[in-house]
């Protein structure tokens, strides 16, 4: 599966099975998305690999550690380091292909926005769960 940023400058390949995807409803990821919650991947390292355009990310990191990489031409978010972890947080809406991708869980539904309305599938969260619990959840199916 491959993905792009919306200029093209930047291109990423996951390699295997697609996990699930979960939608967080925070604040910060409706601001970093400009809609009502952001559509994520945790892919693992030894899957991911850039294509082209590693040069072109920049990054903003908050206090609280919360990171957003982007491409410096188009400002599209793109993938970035998931904190110490061996994964790489993926946007979904930058996969090339229409894979079927199953929302495996809500993030952070206790501050949603008011006018923000969850789908029913997968687990709902009022926080952040356990980051172990939250990567097993949602690992692709064997």
């Amino acid at each position: 599966m491959r993905g792009k940023c919306l200029c093209g400058a930047i291109e990423f390949e996951i390699n295997g099975k697609l996990p699930k995807a979960y939608q967080c409803h925070c604040s910060l990821c409706r601001k970093q998305s400009g809609t009502a919650y952001n559509t994520s991947l945790m892919i693992s390292n030894d899957k991911f690999r850039w294509l082209v355009g590693p040069e072109y990310i920049s990054s903003y990191v908050k206090d609280t550690g919360y990171r957003s990489d982007f491409c410096s031409r188009c400002g599209s978010p793109v993938p970035n380091p998931l904190r110490d972890t061996s994964y790489i947080w993926v946007p979904g809406g930058l996969l090339e292909a229409d894979a079927t991708i199953e929302i495996g869980a809500h993030l952070y539904i206790g501050s949603k926005a008011a006018w923000d309305i969850p789908p029913t599938g997968g687990r709902h969260y009022q926080t952040m769960p356990d980051l172990v619990e939250l990567i097993r959840l949602l690992e692709p199916p064997k």
